[in-house]
């Protein structure tokens, strides 16, 4: 075991017991540098990789081991969440290795294959991890399997791809992109990574459904009057995101991923046990019931938006999304979406689900809040108060909250006697906050899926049914995007006053807290 640093267990994780190579395509860029290196480094001084392992970082930069090995080792104390000592570093960045290359070049991947007969020092067991362009997934792929870098299913070393979203820009590409990964490997060496699904609240919401008995019988269209899920963001274009974000749009960065599987997990029926297939299998079937909550027109259903000029509160301009950096200048693709969609099952038949997500708006946030039908006979007076200054409102419904960043935690808003001689009641909110609770630091996402991708455990990953069932919800947006023209909302907003029709019908708001 590796001593330099002690790990804090919050991982929870066994060792990985295989002697393994990692490869990372697309090594020099932002998100290996950020996330792969540092989590990677973690289950190091954790102990939780093998004995015998490499990392091989796969770049057309001119770089060698030595050049790499010092990027690799800034890259760790830069971002790491641990606290880290020269000789750990140094002991890590000597199981690194820099492979020049092209990813659209055959010859790159016959010279790997060179190299990787050398088992001693690059083990058979081989995880490929592809932080690459959409469109070089199905090069990489169906060049590694030509150049014999991929083992079979059966095969006694195992091989697995890691594939980073967007998966496919509609239904028909998505389709076509399985089609494409399942002619090479196998569905069971495939895992469809999505970051969110790594935090620990996302996790969480599985463990309060089905080992609490006190929430699950309430989880139904009997007593919750709608659901809510908002992952907003107060960035616009920076890092140089707007030539990959005007292709792509919210809809597609967003929606068809995070807050998809956000939505399963907060929706699907309990499953058989917690095996990856029977998770998974509970996620398809609410997706498959999953449509756009049409009346008359698309626009029932769902509104776009793109923000526009402002001034920050320093008083510092703030550039338009057609303003910035590789934006054309008469774009239509939307910052902000938001739809409202009906899950047509026994369970919520007729419980409206809101879902929205946007740049630049007011806060940075990402929750889903599951809002209860009021009492039937309203016996008290609800009181807001604000210091020393109170109003009479109805009654307020009970609101429970899934935040998953920032200030992870579960939230239960209910109504309670304000203290004093009237018989009032005033919401109070019952919490359980990590921060409040461990003392610990939370392993980042991308810590708790790597180690899954070596454990091969693929509960947290995305199926192929999977991915296809949520780009079938969100298709009709795209078939229509000429009836739904974004709506300008100026910077530190909420979004845009014409996103509030989603609710006719329904009780209450959108939850601009």
């Amino acid at each position: 075991m590796n001593t330099e640093i002690q790990g804090d267990g919050s991982t929870g994780e066994s060792r990985v017991s295989d002697p393994i190579t990692i490869v990372i395509f697309g090594a020099s860029g932002d998100l290996t540098h950020r996330k792969l290196i540092p989590a990677l480094f973690v289950a190091y001084a954790q102990g939780l990789l093998p004995e015998t392992f490499t990392i091989v970082g796969v770049a057309r930069r001119d770089y060698d081991d030595e050049i790499f090995r010092g990027m690799v080792a800034d890259s760790i104390k830069e971002f790491s969440r641990l606290p880290t000592d020269e000789k750990a570093v140094q002991n890590f960045v000597g199981h690194i290795r820099y492979h020049k290359g092209d990813i659209s070049n055959s010859a790159t991947y016959m010279q790997m294959k060179g190299k990787f007969e050398d088992v001693e020092t690059y083990p058979e067991n081989r995880l490929y991890y592809l932080s690459i362009i959409p469109s070089l997934f199905e090069v990489a792929v169906e060049s590694l399997q030509q150049s014999g870098l991929i083992s079979p299913p059966s095969s006694k070393h195992w091989t697995r791809v890691v594939i980073e979203k967007p998966f496919g820009k509609d239904l028909a590409s998505a389709m076509a992109l399985n089609a494409a990964l399942l002619r090479h490997l196998d569905e069971s060496q495939i895992y469809r990574i999505d970051h969110y699904l790594g935090k620990e609240t996302v996790q969480n919401i599985l463990s309060f459904r089905f080992a609490n008995a006190i929430f699950e019988p309430v989880f139904n269209r009997s007593y919750v009057d709608h659901i809510q899920i908002t992952a907003s963001e107060t960035v616009g274009m920076e890092s140089g995101r707007g030539g990959y974000y005007d292709e792509y749009g919210a809809i597609r960065d967003m929606v068809t991923n995070h807050i998809l599987q956000l939505l399963c997990l907060v929706t699907m029926e309990p499953p058989g046990d917690l095996s990856a297939e029977a998770i998974r299998n509970e996620k398809v079937k609410v997706l498959n019931a999953a449509k756009l909550d049409i009346r008359e027109d698309i626009s029932d259903a769902a509104c776009r938006g793109q923000y526009g000029a402002g001034i920050s509160k320093g008083n510092v301009h703030i550039k338009g999304y057609r303003e910035e950096d590789r934006i054309d200048s008469n774009s239509q693709t939307e910052t902000f979406a938001a739809m409202r969609l009906k899950i047509d099952n026994w369970r919520w038949a007729g419980v409206p689900i809101f879902l929205r997500t946007g740049k630049r708006m007011a806060r940075k946030a990402t929750e889903i809040a599951v809002q209860f039908k009021v009492p039937p006979l309203q016996l008290f007076q609800h009181v807001e108060c604000e210091e020393d200054v109170c109003d009479i409102t109805g009654i307020k419904p009970n609101t429970l909250i899934f935040r998953i960043q920032p200030d992870e935690g579960i939230f239960l808003k209910v109504g309670t006697k304000r203290p004093g001689m009237r018989f009032v009641v005033e919401d109070v909110n019952m919490d359980f906050s990590y921060s409040g609770t461990w003392n610990k630091s939370l392993p980042e996402a991308y810590e708790r899926l790597l180690l899954d991708t070596l454990h091969g455990d693929s509960t947290l990953f995305t199926r192929s049914d999977e991915v296809e069932a949520e780009w079938r919800v969100v298709q009709p947006i795209l078939e229509n995007l000429e009836k739904l023209k974004p709506y300008a909302y100026p910077p530190n907003a909420w979004g845009m006053p014409e996103a509030d029709w989603l609710f006719h019908g329904a009780e209450g708001h959108w939850r601009n807290e």
